[in-house]
């Protein structure tokens, strides 16, 4: 299961899915050294004064993941994508066909992009509803074979599809996974499409994304650092 080299504390992504910058900090601070990845949404990045949040991040020695997916003509989604170079910024999202994915590829520089594939809060009803006539993993497969030939770092994927990934992909492919649910703190939400820690890096993801598991939590450092402890008995010599 050793797919990419990754260290294995840095497999989780934290969602910092929080209402302003300021409470980012104080919960950054309770996290402490359990987390060392954050993901920074559309949420807390609306919310102002992210820049100096993520710069403060990057200063902590934290990696930073800016999930905006973005969705726009080629060249406003290349402006944007833009603007987050040179900040030490690790992976940022985009929706959209070819051309949005090779344009924001040619602007990324130093950082990498994820092509979101089907989002977890969707099932294969929303997608009929939506125009679909897919099956989810089909439609995700599809997706990660366009990002790859666009020249993405990777894609966002259920841990569901991982597996599915992993086979018509194989490690070409970096593959995050959000919608995670450890099975003793296992909330109800918008997520449709779930499964726990060791169940996704099994599949084949190299990420998870954890958020309300953690941030909801009696106490988040425990949390994290419970999931941390089932990483490392998956990756022991990472």
């Amino acid at each position: 299961m050793a797919r990419a080299k990754i260290p294995a504390r840095e497999r989780l992504i934290f969602a910092m899915d929080v209402q302003n910058a300021d409470a980012a900090r104080r919960l950054a601070d309770t996290l402490g050294d359990s987390v060392s990845f954050y993901k920074l949404g559309l949420e807390l990045f609306m919310s102002g004064g992210t820049f100096e949040l993520l710069d403060w991040m990057v200063g902590r020695g934290k990696r930073v993941f800016v999930d905006l997916k973005f969705f726009d003509v080629p060249a406003t989604v290349a402006g944007a994508v833009r603007n987050l170079r040179n900040r030490g910024v690790t992976f940022t999202t985009v929706h959209g066909n070819q051309s949005i994915m090779e344009a924001a590829v040619a602007a990324a520089g130093d950082v990498g992009i994820l092509a979101v594939t089907v989002l977890t809060s969707l099932d294969r009803g929303d997608l009929v509803d939506m125009g679909f006539q897919w099956d989810v993993g089909a439609l995700v497969l599809s997706r990660a074979r366009r990002a790859l030939e666009a020249g993405c770092a990777g894609v966002v994927s259920s841990g569901l599809e991982a597996k599915l990934l992993r086979a018509g992909v194989d490690d070409r492919l970096i593959v995050v996974t959000p919608g995670i649910r450890p099975v003793e703190n296992r909330p109800t939400d918008d997520q449709k499409r779930v499964m726990s820690v060791p169940e996704a890096f099994v599949n084949g993801a190299d990420y998870i994304v954890v958020g309300r598991p953690i941030r909801d939590a009696v106490d988040p450092r425990a949390a994290a650092e419970q999931i941390q402890a089932t990483i490392a008995g998956l990756f022991p010599h990472a």
